[in-house]
């Protein structure tokens, strides 16, 4: 990811309140819901933490984020944007989902609207986690909603790490920073997550489906 700011908003209400949006102040932050997943994601940054046996000092280090919005996001009083989670992921060396997806039932349903959902604060772009690693497994599954704008572009992600994207809806430039690749409804592409990649938009309403591999 690319480098984020410091700074978090306050935890809001169930529809996210203002961090549902991004924005140009820094900050992204999660959506759906609201302050239930905000509580997820305390807890699952200071479990992974703790795991690792990494000091908050050293984790903030580590994402490039201040101590203090690392304790306020431990806390549950802060509203992390995608790149602070993923920040936090890499410097964790655990995908992104383990800090957002909470417990799986034995059957799981996620209709459209519904599910953990993340923001970029660079761009118009809202991730959705619909499936995490179960043990032995090493892939998400994620649903993306994206408007025209801003490219959301990302840091490259744990080595061996490989992204697949199918566009549901819409038209998008999607793959390597260096040479991304158009696509439309039902085009699909895989490139490496490891390296720099972006995601852009180019129609409204794009709706895609991403599958992160991870070694």
């Amino acid at each position: 990811m690319a480098s984020m700011s410091d700074q978090t908003t306050p935890a809001t209400g169930p529809d996210g309140g203002t961090g549902n949006r991004p924005g140009g102040n820094g900050t992204g932050g999660t959506g759906g819901n609201g302050t239930e997943l905000i509580g997820q994601i305390a807890a699952a940054i200071r479990r992974e933490r703790e795991r690792s046996g990494l000091s908050m000092a050293e984790l903030a280090r580590r994402a490039g984020i201040a101590k203090s919005t690392l304790s306020q996001l431990e806390s549950g009083a802060g509203n992390p944007s995608v790149e602070t989670l993923w920040a936090l992921g890499v410097a964790l060396n655990v995908p992104f989902s383990r800090l957002v997806d909470p417990p799986r039932p034995v059957v799981k349903v996620i209709r459209a609207g519904e599910g953990p959902v993340t923001h970029s604060e660079r761009a118009d772009y809202a991730a959705t986690v619909l499936s995490s690693c179960p043990p032995n497994a090493r892939r998400d599954i994620y649903r993306i909603e994206a408007q025209p704008g801003e490219t959301r572009a990302s840091d490259p992600h744990m080595p061996g790490t490989v992204e697949h994207v199918l566009i549901g809806a819409g038209r998008a430039l999607v793959g390597p920073t260096e040479a991304p690749v158009e696509l439309g409804p039902g085009d699909y592409v895989s490139y490496p997550g490891d390296a720099p990649h972006v995601f852009r938009a180019l129609a409204p309403d794009t709706l895609a489906v991403i599958v992160m591999e991870h070694i």
